[in-house]
């Protein structure tokens, strides 16, 4: 029996786009009808919105990646030849290069290629699956950004060439409008409307009154009129849309949920480029006063921190406008520490050299030579006193010899020493000098993504979100070389591509591999990363593949099991050892096994509490050998069998 799926996205808040008002509720409205109306089952029913919950594990939030994601899988596990699958759009597209490209919420208008959704790729991929298909696609134009591209006509040619059904909200030349009054877009009511009246149950009778009602309500709102296109191919005209085909509204007329409303949305307005986020707010951030962190309890006495690393005395320059501010390397010097240095310069080239170096050998003192008398050896002798003279004399004259070498050789000694002094304290201060600016160089990455944090802040953006870290650094790119702040607005966007890489490898650690896919794809191709992003998404969508299997056969594993019955357990624990080792999901195989382990011995338990032995025996045989209560069981089983 053929199965009905659909997909429902609606996204309002966009980053690069004014927020529209209705495209959530339009979604949400489709899926509603089709669950609580129309007898779609609520699982293969799934809505893609900026609230809704996830899906299990996995993120509904409306990204590239989490779209084509959820398709891929759903392609591969899910669908079944022949079964019905409504895909509905309600959100920005845009025309690049003669091609349509749908705008999930980080769609770029300046980077359409890289984040937004093919038209053709997501067509081809759906005829592919080999499924019935309706493609319904409100789509909204951007006028400020894409005036000049006529959207719509591309996609009506490729829904020609492949045969799909498809409904475009608008003509190529028309814009798909929003009404306040209704709450829906013009073409959803429309669509509920044909729905409800029981018109919708078939390709061709939904056409027919689309057609008709569509514009009818646009006039009636005092709207300019739009006019769905609708492709048909022949196989598919009479073929049921819904599962149960009676499914009628009362006599034909829009629902009381699209009564005109008496509170309207609040108007919002677009910046004449589209972003949300304008160029001003990143500069005006940028010009603050920076607020490095340091270990001081007191960030505001700390000293600034420049964008290299050193502290700075800032200088604050008015007091309304932004400040700037002038590091202390760029403060000229004074007069009298300028010419100080001069002296000390000067004096220590003007010592003259000691007479060692300029005889070359050791120093004689400049003194008289003794007396020597010229008298014959007779009349040599003379008294006594004058022998004591001159030998006292001659003793003085040695003994002043012998003093003057030796305060000259203490003079080199404590020169000498104060040499070696100098040397050493110069060896101390250049050592302390190295250790501080290793300090420095060590502490200057954190203080670069400090101050990049801090920047983020001032635009009030969150650090946890890829998707607002990819705003920054589209922001930050919109500064021109040469301005002011355009080498710390790169600082800012390197540091801010690793943090967007950090966080989807983290995510990617909790299994969130969409997540972790949509992240990453947000680093383009500019950043010095973007080979190792690519390389980690590439790895992450074989990890995802793995653990979808293997995720998809212990939800099979799981479906074995009956309450009450052990044997099922056993089953179910069989089909979950097929999860091979190492591979994404076998922890939670393993812990799968373990719980329904558990649970045969509790049944095992419970029978022997009702006295009934032989069977508890024969339930605790069931747990198998690899699980965590193997020996607990077989322990029970001693002591039942002694009973």
């Amino acid at each position: 029996m053929a199965n009905y799926w659909a997909i429902a996205i609606g996204i309002n808040q966009y980053q690069f786009f004014q927020p529209l008002r209705c495209a959530q509720a339009d979604a949400e409205a489709l899926k509603n009808f089709l669950v609580q109306e129309a007898g779609f089952t609520p699982q293969r029913c799934l809505l893609m919105t900026d609230t809704s919950p996830p899906i299990g594990d996995r993120s509904t939030y409306p990204t590239k990646e989490n779209i084509l994601f959820l398709l891929e899988d759903l392609a591969a596990a899910c669908w079944q030849p022949g079964d019905h699958v409504w895909f509905f759009f309600s959100g920005y597209g845009v025309n690049h290069i003669g091609q349509d490209y749908l705008m999930p919420v980080e769609g770029n208008p300046e980077l359409v290629q890289e984040s937004a959704i093919e038209v053709r790729s997501l067509l081809k991929s759906l005829q592919l699956a080999q499924v019935n298909v309706l493609v319904l696609l409100d789509i909204n134009r951007a006028s400020s950004t894409q005036a000049d591209a006529i959207v719509g006509q591309d996609t009506i040619e490729l829904a020609k060439k492949l045969q799909l059904a498809t409904i475009v909200s608008c003509e190529p030349e028309q814009f798909s409008r929003e009404s306040s009054e209704l709450g829906y877009g013009f073409f959803t009511a429309a669509l509920l409307a044909a729905l409800r009246s029981g018109q919708g149950n078939n390709l061709v009778a939904l056409d027919s009154y689309l057609s008709v009602f569509t514009p009818e309500l646009c006039q009636h709102y005092w709207r300019p009129t739009q006019n769905p296109v609708a492709i048909i191919p022949a196989a598919q005209e009479a073929i049921a849309l819904l599962p149960h085909p009676e499914v009628k509204h009362s006599n034909g007329v829009i629902p009381s949920t699209l009564e005109p409303s008496e509170t309207p949305p609040q108007e919002f307005k677009l910046h004449e480029e589209g972003s949300i986020f304008p160029e001003e707010n990143f500069a005006v951030a940028l010009a603050a006063p920076p607020l490095a962190p340091t270990s001081s309890t007191n960030p505001a006495k700390s000293p600034a921190i420049g964008t290299w690393g050193e502290a700075s005395t800032l200088e604050a320059v008015g007091s309304k406008s932004p400040n700037f501010y002038l590091p202390t390397e760029q403060i000229p010097q004074s007069p009298d520490l300028a010419e100080q240095q001069e002296y000390f310069k000067q004096k220590s080239q003007l010592i003259p050299p000691s007479p060692e170096a300029t005889k070359g050998g050791r120093f004689i003192p400049d003194i008289p030579q003794p007396y020597i008398s010229r008298l014959p050896e007779k009349k040599a002798r003379s008294s006594f006193w004058q022998q004591l003279v001159f030998w006292g004399g001659g003793m003085m004259l040695a003994i002043a010899l012998v003093t003057v070498v030796f305060l000259r050789n203490q003079t080199k000694l404590i020169t000498g020493q104060k040499m070696l002094s100098a040397s050493s304290s110069d060896n101390t201060l250049i050592s302390a000098t190295n250790q501080s600016n290793a300090q420095i160089n060590s502490h200057s990455e954190s203080q670069k993504r400090n101050q990049a944090v801090l920047d983020l802040a001032k635009m009030s953006l969150r650090q946890t979100q890829a998707s607002d870290l990819s705003l920054a650094i589209a922001t930050a790119r919109k500064i021109p070389a040469g301005e002011p702040l355009y080498d710390q607005a790169q600082e800012n966007i390197k540091i801010w591509s690793n943090m967007i890489l950090n966080l989807a490898e983290g995510r990617a650690k909790q299994r969130q591999y969409a997540n972790a896919i949509a992240a990453a794809q947000l680093i383009s191709k500019n950043e010095s990363i973007y080979p190792q992003a690519q390389a980690a998404i590439k790895q992450w969508r074989e990890e995802a593949k793995l653990y979808l299997a293997n995720k998809t056969l212990l939800d099979a594993a799981n479906a074995l099991i009956k309450p009450e019955q052990a044997s099922t357990y056993n089953r179910a624990i069989e089909v979950a050892k097929r999860v091979p080792q190492g591979q994404p999901g076998f922890d939670l195989a393993q812990k799968s096994i373990n719980k329904w382990s558990e649970k045969i011995l509790d049944l095992a338990k419970s029978r022997a509490a009702e006295g009934n032995l032989k069977a508890a025996i024969e339930t605790a045989n069931l747990v198998p050998e690899v699980t965590a209560v193997y020996e607990d069981a077989q322990a029970a089983i001693q002591k039942w069998q002694k009973k």
